[in-house]
């Protein structure tokens, strides 16, 4: 056995060696808890320091530490961690305020205001404004568009088209109908150069244009399988060519519930004439300024970002194809009922307080 250190011994009761026991072999209790634990009863069992080390595995200011704190609090001051000032004092609350409230007004000569440049204004770091502005939702760097619906008919249109989705009527079909014009197949003036470990794609700076394209759409919300035709231009001739296809689907004297927009060729005559011919078609038109309402946007937003966003055709009919073979795997693999998740009454309280917050800026 080595040589004892000169520090008083410890003598462990009954008691206290149960304690550390009991910590020491159940399985709940916290590993350094347990390595404390038994570096106070390998002491306590007549070991020296060096001894002890050899037996825990410790190092030497580990077991002084222990030992001491032992000595001084006994077994509970082992089972929790000594108090540490701060390394940097903390922010006081003025300097947040003041930080948010400069974060919130207008820079003197910039649009908005850069983390950075709040950091030096304030005198603080970097990482310290950053988390200030985290902590309490600000975001100069973030704008969010908005629209506040000024149709008189509001509340009667979003119940139409709610209705529609939440409780539609028995054997109908539900269809969501729109188009997404002026989609611009772009390619490159030189050839992209593929992803390859530790580079990104590359693609050139300038692009030429091949046409543009306009798709046409009817979503099921029943299914969410979606209809469509592509064409050139976005016309009532091409929007009645659109719904002659959408009926052939259609067994005849089915209902047919139709959600689209205010768009003038959705309201034409040749349109109203078309749904005279057909008494089991109905048209449901969303409110002016909440087209976001009409399920078909959903699936026009996933187009985007999944096929369309930053991709690189050389031709029309390329662009074309791959909106067919997109619509196609989404109908085989991805086609689920559409659900309305919002209360019926959400958008019309939503327009209210719009209404309310605009009214009392333009009041001051």
């Amino acid at each position: 056995m080595g040589r004892k250190s000169t520090r008083r011994e410890i003598r462990l009761s009954d008691d206290e060696r149960q304690r550390l026991e009991h910590v020491a072999n159940n399985p709940r209790s916290l590993r350094k808890h347990v390595w404390r634990a038994r570096i106070i009863l390998e002491l306590g069992s007549g070991c020296g320091l060096v001894e002890t080390m050899r037996r825990t595995g410790m190092s030497k200011p580990t077991v002084w530490r222990w030992w001491a704190r032992f000595l001084a609090e006994g077994v509970d001051g082992l089972l929790h961690d000594a108090t540490r000032p701060p390394g940097k004092k903390p922010i006081s609350g003025e300097r947040v305020k003041a930080a948010i409230a400069l974060a919130m007004s207008p820079p003197p000569h910039a649009r908005r205001w850069t983390v950075r440049e709040l950091a030096e204004r304030l005198g603080m770091s970097v990482s310290t404004m950053h988390n200030i502005l985290k902590a309490n939702g600000v975001r100069p760097n973030q704008v969010k568009t908005f629209k506040v619906p000024r149709d008189p008919r509001f509340g009667i249109k979003v119940g139409d088209v709610v209705g529609l989705y939440v409780d539609p009527p028995d054997h109908a079909v539900i269809l969501s109908v729109d188009e997404k014009p002026q989609i611009q197949p772009l390619g490159r003036t030189q050839k992209s150069l593929p992803m390859k470990p530790g580079h990104a794609g590359t693609k050139t700076h300038d692009h030429k244009r091949n046409g543009t394209a306009c798709l046409l759409t009817a979503l099921d919300a029943a299914t969410c399988k979606a209809i469509h035709q592509t064409a050139r231009r976005q016309r009532s001739a091409e929007f009645l060519a659109f719904l002659d296809h959408v009926a052939e689907g259609i067994e005849t004297g089915r209902p047919a519930h139709v959600i689209l927009d205010n768009i003038s060729p959705h309201k034409l005559t040749e349109i109203r004439e078309w749904l005279r011919d057909r008494p089991d078609w109905q048209f449901h038109f969303t409110p002016t300024s909440a087209s976001w309402m009409n399920a078909v946007e959903g699936f026009f937003l996933k187009l985007t970002r999944k096929r369309l966003r930053h991709a690189v055709f050389d031709s029309l009919d390329e662009c074309t194809a791959a909106i067919d073979g997109y619509i196609a795997h989404h109908n085989a693999d991805h086609a689920r009922p559409f659900r309305w998740s919002r209360m019926p009454l959400d958008p019309v309280e939503a327009r209210k307080i719009g209404h309310r917050k605009l009214d009392e800026m333009e009041s001051k």
